[in-house]
């Protein structure tokens, strides 16, 4: 039969409120926008062209319109 992770709580099936998985995403999205790459991408990112900028305000109506 298989084995058992009783003594490993790493090793643990936590399910979907895995509390393990979110502090390490949390831990690790924490560690990127403190550090330069991360500052970096987070000032680029609002800058659209204005063509971009066009697209998005059609696809962003498209998508309020199927939510009505």
């Amino acid at each position: 039969m298989g084995q058992s992770n009783t003594g490993n709580p790493s090793k643990e099936n936590q399910g979907e409120g895995n509390r393990t998985a979110d502090r390490n995403y949390r831990e690790a999205t924490e560690k990127f926008v403190n550090s330069e790459r991360g500052k970096a991408q987070i000032r680029k990112a609002g800058n659209v062209s204005p063509g971009e900028e066009q697209k998005l305000r059609k696809a962003e109506e498209i998508g309020k319109a199927h939510a009505k």
